[in-house]
């Protein structure tokens, strides 16, 4: 569904920040994007749904192939009309309107009439039963779990083919978190909608999903199924803290990742 090959991003025309990125999301799909602050998870995204040249952001090398069409520096709004829908980090809301204006906001780039428009607002009460109850509430008002909560729902309105969704578990009480990312589980089943997931906190990532990406530095140094990264002994020290023995370690004890010979390009 989804083919990112050899990309390469430059914003201002002079600071590269993506080298040589590739990665694939196949048709119905959980793919998770790990890395740390800085190495490129976000940039890839937006270089995906097009939000780079928002920020004079621009792919000069490579290829982003959707459905057999390269998409690659077209307009955000087109690539949103493709189905290809990006939830920000941030909870981006419209903080004055209410939650259920929100939701209806998500359904403008579709054309559905009043009835398809209600009928998807029910749906997405029924994965966050919530924000029914707050359906009247400013938006600005809810908590930061109801606002993760409000924009998840609101891709959701747009019928996406791809949601993408950057650091969904930020600022979140882990109780939150699991329940958050078991509902994109739920939603991902039902619907069979591709779904790819920036990520820091690796563990809830890799619980969800199928194949995994491991970025650094502007590269991708490791793929392999979520299982196997799981595993991975590189992975469980230096995201998750755990020595061999699945002893805890002291950030100050984690080494540095070591990268594979797996570079791309």
């Amino acid at each position: 569904m989804l083919i990112v090959k050899n990309i390469e991003v430059i914003y201002n025309k002079v600071i590269q920040v993506l080298k040589g990125v590739s990665l694939e999301v196949s048709d119905g799909s959980i793919v998770a994007l790990l890395g740390s602050n800085g190495a490129g998870k976000t940039t890839t995204l937006k270089a995906i749904s097009g939000l780079l040249k928002t920020e004079l952001g621009e792919v000069t090398r490579g290829s982003i192939i959707w459905n057999d069409q390269r998409i690659e520096n077209q307009n955000p709004e087109k690539i949103a009309r493709l189905g290809i829908i990006q939830v920000e980090e941030g909870r981006a809301i419209f903080e004055h309107l209410t939650t259920e204006e929100n939701l209806i906001v998500g359904a403008c780039l579709r054309s559905s009439n009043t009835a398809e428009i209600k009928q998807d607002i029910n749906m997405v009460y029924t994965y966050f039963p919530p924000l029914k109850n707050l359906r009247k509430r400013i938006s600005g008002y809810l908590s930061g779990g109801e606002q993760q909560m409000l924009v998840i729902g609101r891709a959701i309105m747009a019928r996406p083919k791809l949601m993408m969704l950057d650091e969904a578990s930020l600022g979140l009480s882990p109780i939150i978190v699991e329940e958050i990312f078991n509902i994109i589980k739920k939603f991902n089943e039902e619907s069979k909608t591709s779904i790819l997931i920036v990520e820091q906190n690796v563990r809830i990532a890799l619980s969800i999903a199928e194949h995994g990406y491991v970025m650094e530095n502007g590269r991708v140094v490791l793929d392999d199924t979520a299982e196997k990264l799981k595993d991975n002994e590189d992975i469980k020290e230096f995201y998750l803290g755990l020595s061999e023995l699945g002893k805890r370690k002291s950030y100050r004890e984690v080494k540095h990742y070591k990268r594979r010979k797996r570079w791309l390009g």
